[in-house]
């Protein structure tokens, strides 16, 4: 089973826009690494946003 495109580049783009790291550091993560970030940083913006 292939990844599906789109979804690799909204994890980019999501884990690039808030840690600020560069594209080609994020897809030489293993797929799980990238996908533990992605719901670290969900985790992070919604506390946030019950904070606001």
């Amino acid at each position: 089973m292939t990844y599906a495109t789109d979804r690799l580049y909204q994890e980019v783009a999501y884990i690039a826009y808030h840690f600020h790291w560069g594209q080609d550091e994020i897809l030489d993560m293993e797929h799980r690494d990238r996908r533990r970030y992605v719901e670290e940083i969900a985790g992070l913006v919604a506390r946030a946003g019950a904070e606001g």
